[in-house]
């Protein structure tokens, strides 16, 4: 390890400022561009130790835990960085993505974040021989940093702390690393935990016990199995109530889903039949049985039951139908997809490339296409543009407020 002075010309996709060294680019996590900063230097990577010339588009972090010179939460990789030139960057992914693939079409503006507006966070957890740790990982590491605030999350969240807390030392066994995936929803929080070894008889009772003792806890689940559920979980999906299953996806933050949603909706809201892939709890397929018969495909069973059963019980709505399927492996062929107007597909990271190659190849007259990874969007949107599809729009939309990650919606017609 080395300590030398570097000057930073751009942000990384990751967030980090890039220098160029003589051997190529050293990144340089809380770093901004402009600025000549002092860094301990291990291979292409650069520890921050000082700043002699700082960008004016440098901000005061908002939260406590982001201190890089110290233990540094590493849940934020962005707070150093003020509100417009951040906006400007996270639409930029999105933009250089779309061009890397020879896409050039209207980007529109970041859909933006705000503090307090994370809805569920994913907590590491761990029991030490003095206290019990909870919180975010060191960056890069599996160092825990206990917090006390966290500007990102809901209030409701950060406001039963303790509960979460209370709940995870009964949970905790030995000393192992696990996870608590906590979502808030109408009903109170539904705590999902994994990564623990079997729960005891005796665990299982102390959990009931605790959680009985606490407001505010409506579910406690240990890898998808639930101990106990004083309320069922409640999230509201335009009006329509879901439970969805123990750690199942859920849009970290509704704003950003709303916002989804009504792009997608815009789009296709005057299909008779839509087919909505990757459909998962019904986030968007229950949106539109308001005013479509929609098919619902997913590969994963339980959120396709809370979908159906949200559907079957609620007034008002088209007929939902579904059907499980893994689209990675068997997507669905023109064939089927001749019998829908609009088609909806939200894949996890790795995107959809199987079947928007079947989707290239369809009559289908509108593609509402959502996305938390602009490099596989980018890749998939090139497949549909060269199967004669053209981009109307692309809105990229802020949901991990100060990370480097961002959703887009891109909306297409044949």
């Amino acid at each position: 390890m080395s300590t030398e002075t570097v000057k930073i010309a751009r942000l990384g996709a990751q967030g980090h400022g890039i220098a160029e060294g003589e051997k190529g680019p050293v990144y340089v996590p809380h770093a901004l561009p402009g600025e000549t900063v002092a860094i301990a230097r291990n291979g292409n990577h650069g520890t921050l130790i000082s700043i002699a010339e700082t960008s004016p588009d440098r901000a005061v972090p908002h939260c406590r835990h982001f201190d890089p010179e110290r233990d540094a939460c590493g849940g934020c990789s962005l707070q150093h960085l003020a509100d417009t030139p951040y906006r400007a960057f996270k639409r930029e992914l999105v933009v250089e993505a779309l061009k890397s693939r020879g896409l050039t079409p209207e980007v529109g503006e970041l859909v933006a974040a705000h503090p307090g507006e994370r809805r569920r966070a994913v907590f590491s957890a761990r029991r030490t021989e003095k206290d019990f740790l909870l919180g975010f990982n060191r960056a890069e590491t599996n160092h825990i940093i206990s917090i006390n605030e966290c500007p990102i999350a809901a209030p409701g969240i950060m406001a039963r702390l303790d509960a979460i807390r209370a709940v995870g030392q009964v949970l905790a066994t030995g000393s192992d690393i696990f996870r608590i995936t906590v979502l808030e929803t109408l009903s109170g929080l539904d705590l999902a935990a994994d990564g623990l070894r079997p729960l005891s008889d005796r665990q299982r009772r102390a959990v009931t016990e605790t959680v009985l003792g606490l407001r505010g806890i409506a579910r406690v689940s240990v890898d998808g199995e639930i101990v106990i559920e004083p309320q069922k979980p409640l999230i509201d999906f335009g009006g329509v109530k879901v439970s969805p299953p123990p750690g199942a996806f859920t849009q970290a933050t509704k704003p950003a889903e709303d916002a989804m949603a009504a792009l997608v909706i815009g789009h296709v809201g005057k299909a008779k039949r839509v087919l909505d892939l990757f459909a998962g709890s019904g986030t968007f397929s229950l949106r539109l049985a308001r005013t479509a018969k929609v098919h619902a495909v997913e590969g994963e069973e339980k959120p396709l039951k809370a979908l159906d059963h949200a559907a079957r019980n609620t007034q008002g709505l088209k007929p939902v139908t579904i059907e499980k399927r893994d689209l990675f492996r068997r997507p669905m062929i023109p064939q089927e997809l001749k019998n829908y107007d609009a088609v909806v597909f939200d894949p996890p990271r790795a995107g959809a490339e199987a079947q928007v190659k079947e989707l290239a190849r369809s009559g289908v007259k509108a593609i509402a296409a959502v996305s938390c990874n602009p490099v596989t969007l980018a890749r998939d949107l090139r497949i549909l543009v060269d199967g004669g599809y053209r981009i109307r729009s692309v809105t990229p939309i802020d949901q991990f407020l100060w990370s480097p990650h961002v959703e887009a919606v891109a909306l297409l017609e044949k």
